[in-house]
């Protein structure tokens, strides 16, 4: 069943949450240093009379919503990030960044506001049964900050039926709404290689050296060809390789004694993650032997695929029609290779993360540009859907 919310409230609210997601933008805080942000969620939490914990999985904050009606048991999570990157940002708008090298370019300040509007709402209304967890989570991006909050307690402190997060989408058009079952978001593997040879004069005798750039270039060369003939074609996967240093480009004849190499691998399922990391390692091992030096490799897996539950899915796409209508939603939306630690929580409890668009035009900057900013606009449709997901959630077995 879906809980009607009367969107009136949130138009009402619209300009002070536009205001609030802008003060957290001129505040932007790197992952695990969300300090200022915490205490902006915290105030703002006890200005509402709800309760809360802080300093889960370092500068995160859970507030517990219970309901007015007889309790159902039920209990649903909602959550949002709050870290943002570093990033020296370019807009010029009286909300830019006022913390050098650092913005929000990926609209955390925009989930944080909308998780907030939701919380202003249910301090008003609590014609429900059960409880509602909002989860403010840190240090999404590439920290794991998830994975802190999940290995702290989270669900056996607020243990949790389903649990639901939006990212907003700039490359969606603003107010649509796009979700699958099953992978959504890619697991993302880390690649830290170091080839090891031994440097030399390079126009006396290179005969004499081991040479670590002729290495790495039948390296990357190799490792290029991994996904198209290591992978499953029909497993859809990506392996870049973005990093490389070595040497010194005004010792032009000096070989040097180590080039080092970094990169992404991107996957669906676990048996094409696995696949790939065992072809890596045996292509380093097969170039090391052939070029007669050394080559170590560190393959980090740092967030598992984002596995949208089959049931829980559903319940947001039946949210989404009934709030929005059915044009606004997106069905069995492509999955991005993009990477995402609500994984970690969707590893320990169902639920659903989907995209919301953002868009206007053609023109409007994507996710990690320095020219990004959130698109204010479409604050009151992600406080109303995120309200309705949760307490729909409440009433509903997902």
């Amino acid at each position: 069943m879906t809980h009607f919310i009367d969107p009136s409230f949130f138009n009402a609210q619209h300009q002070a949450l536009a205001k609030l997601r802008q003060e957290l933008h001129r505040n932007p805080e790197l992952g695990f240093q969300e300090h200022g942000t915490s205490r902006l969620i915290a105030t703002e939490l006890t200005r509402l009379g709800l309760p809360f914990e802080s300093a889960i999985g370092g500068t995160g904050i859970v507030a517990s919503v219970e309901g007015h009606h007889p309790d159902n048991g039920r209990r649903v999570g909602l959550r949002a990030d709050m870290d943002a990157l570093p990033i020296q940002e370019l807009n010029e708008s009286a909300h830019a960044s006022t913390n050098a090298g650092v913005m929000h370019a990926c609209g955390h300040d925009g989930h944080t506001t909308m998780l907030l509007g939701v919380a202003r709402y249910l301090a008003e209304h609590r014609d429900f049964s059960g409880t509602l967890y909002l989860v403010f989570q840190p240090a999404e991006e590439g920290l794991g900050g998830g994975k802190a909050m999940v290995e702290d307690g989270l669900f056996e402190r607020f243990p949790m039926d389903a649990i639901f997060a939006l990212h907003n989408w700039p490359a969606l058009a603003q107010g649509q709404v796009a979700i699958r079952p099953g992978p959504i978001m890619a697991a993302t593997d880390r690649l830290d290689i170091r080839v090891k040879g031994k440097g030399g004069h390079g126009g006396v005798n290179p005969h004499l050296a081991t040479d670590p750039v002729r290495m790495t270039g039948a390296l990357i060369q190799a490792l290029n060809s991994v996904v198209s003939r290591d992978a499953d074609p029909l497993s859809p996967a990506a392996l870049s390789l973005c990093g490389i240093k070595g040497g010194d480009l005004d010792g032009f004849a000096i070989i040097p004694d180590e080039v080092r190499i970094s990169g992404t691998v991107r996957t669906l399922d676990a048996a094409t993650q696995d696949r790939i990391e065992h072809a890596i390692r045996r292509t380093c091992d097969g170039v090391a032997a052939t070029y007669g030096g050394d080559i170590e490799l560190t393959h980090a897996r740092i967030f598992p695929a984002t596995l949208n539950d089959p049931d829980a899915t559903r319940h947001v796409e039946h949210t989404v029609k009934e709030v929005l209508g059915e044009a606004a939603l997106q069905s069995d939306v492509k999955p991005s290779l993009g990477g995402e630690d609500f994984a970690f929580m969707l590893e320990k409890c169902p639920g659903a993360y989907f995209f919301l668009g953002t868009a206007v035009g053609d023109s409007t900057p994507p996710l990690h540009n320095a020219r990004y900013d959130f698109n204010d606009d479409i604050i009151p449709t992600g406080c109303r859907l995120l309200c309705a997901i949760g307490l729909g959630a409440l009433t509903t077995t997902v």
